[in-house]
């Protein structure tokens, strides 16, 4: 194996160590705990590192530690209006095409979370990013799905999202977005995009205010 791919083998494995919430943010690291962790020498780890470093994932400390960076409130802000901007042109522009068989799909395991009171974040977490890439693919936008899963990446790493244990609410938002859509009215899409992305920002903020 080369040092190439030693170093993306433990740029994914610590990336998504991060991203699932196994490193907590604001943990500090040291490159001699990682090497031992991961089993690598310096050389490779540090270009791991200098890869999360430009991903803003992590931060290198004055002594040299590095530290898992929090996402702040004004980051995951900032993401939702670039979603909802996105996204609810995404929707109007499904709307034009119509159902698809992964709305369909989408659509039943919404309304399993409203019948059923499933309250796991991690399997909802799997569901949200289907129903997305789904409006993603009924849009025939090639590119919003690699844009989302980016910016996806950085939500998960937020205590404040992984701390949602109620998915009823949201649910109910994406079976509005796949209804509007199976009716074929773009504006009432485009409509129930925006105001679900309108009501995350509302969610988020009322559980900052509960910490």
């Amino acid at each position: 194996m080369t040092s190439e791919t030693l170093s993306q083998s433990a740029y994914r494995r610590l990336r998504d160590d991060i991203i699932q919430g196994r490193i907590a943010p604001n943990t500090i690291l040291t490159e001699r705990d990682l090497a031992e962790r991961l089993g690598l020498s310096r050389t490779p780890l540090r270009s791991a590192l200098s890869m999360l470093e430009r991903e803003q994932v992590i931060e290198r400390m004055a002594n040299g530690a590095i530290l898992v960076r929090q996402v702040s409130v004004e980051h995951l802000l900032d993401i939702f209006q670039l979603r909802q901007i996105l996204e609810r042109a995404a929707a109007e522009r499904a709307a034009g095409f119509g159902l698809t068989p992964a709305l369909e799909e989408a659509r039943s395991r919404q309304l399993a979370y409203l019948e059923e009171g499933r309250s796991d974040f991690e399997t909802f977490w799997q569901d949200d990013g289907d129903f997305h890439l789904a409006v993603a693919a009924a849009a025939r936008l090639s590119l919003l799905p690699g844009l989302l899963a980016e910016q996806r990446a950085i939500v998960r790493r937020s205590s404040v999202i992984r701390s949602h244990t109620s998915f009823a609410d949201q649910a109910r938002e994406h079976v509005a977005v796949i209804d509007a859509i199976a009716a074929r009215d773009p504006a009432a899409a485009r409509a129930a995009m925006a105001r679900h992305f309108d009501q995350m920002r509302a969610r988020t903020l009322t559980s900052l205010d509960r910490t």
